[in-house]
């Protein structure tokens, strides 16, 4: 049985891959961020933890943790020049600024695994330009540049990887799929003719956080329906 760190995990991707790690038998370490406490089911046990605190408080960490997916994110479509400067500082200190804050304080916990793995999260409109993306691609874009560069400085005890996936029916993108209509529109963009489902990236992220995938690192991963690579 592993120890993971589901930062994130009490909806959406984050709460689907806590729940898979723990039907697998592995001890789950999950946190949620609004003031209502999520009940623990078997193998999960939640935490609340605000990562736009400037200090933040990882004391119920066991000593050593075998993996950690960093999850907390937005999706605010608007057009640039709608956008301020607190708009994208914001989007940063969450996506991105977030994670290293989880990071610093989590790292002696995986070095102490001896194989730990981390898993951190873009998306496909860092590769693939889209319209009224410019505010998370330059959050997500760092994040992969993060990935990488800390595969290289904390391998080979700790592997680092990065997930960027389209679009995916969670609460985050209820506003985007909000009718059949826009469903299936966004739906018929993708050559696989079909929305991410919260399985589709919590299946990579558990993979990318086992030792199935321990010759894996400093990689960015599209699970995105063919989107960044394929016109169909």
């Amino acid at each position: 049985m592993s120890t993971f760190f589901i930062v994130g995990g009490s909806s959406g991707i984050g709460q689907q891959l806590a729940r898979q790690l723990a039907a697998d038998g592995h001890r789950v370490i999950a946190t949620y961020c609004n003031r209502k406490p999520v009940e623990a089911i078997q193998n999960i046990e939640y935490h609340f933890l605000d990562v736009m605190q400037e200090e933040l408080d990882l004391s119920f960490l066991p000593g050593s943790i075998d993996g950690l997916a960093y999850l907390p994110g937005t999706i605010q479509l608007k057009p640039f020049q709608r956008l301020s400067g607190a708009d994208f500082l914001r989007d940063y200190q969450l996506q991105c600024l977030g994670a290293v804050k989880v990071l610093q304080r989590s790292v002696s916990a995986l070095k102490a695994s001896g194989n730990a793995s981390v898993v951190l999260y873009s998306t496909v409109a860092v590769q693939t330009g889209f319209p009224f993306h410019s505010m998370i691609s330059a959050s997500k874009g760092a994040v992969e540049g993060l990935a990488r560069a800390l595969a290289a400085e904390l391998a080979p005890n700790i592997r680092v990887n990065c997930v960027a996936p389209s679009l995916v029916d969670t609460p985050l993108a209820a506003q985007i799929l909000s009718t059949e209509e826009k469903r299936e529109a966004s739906a018929q963009r993708h050559p696989l003719k079909r929305v991410g489902r919260t399985e589709d990236i919590a299946n990579i992220s558990a993979f990318l956080l086992s030792g199935k995938s321990g010759w894996i690192t400093g990689q960015v991963i599209h699970t995105d329906g063919g989107m960044s690579s394929l016109k169909a």
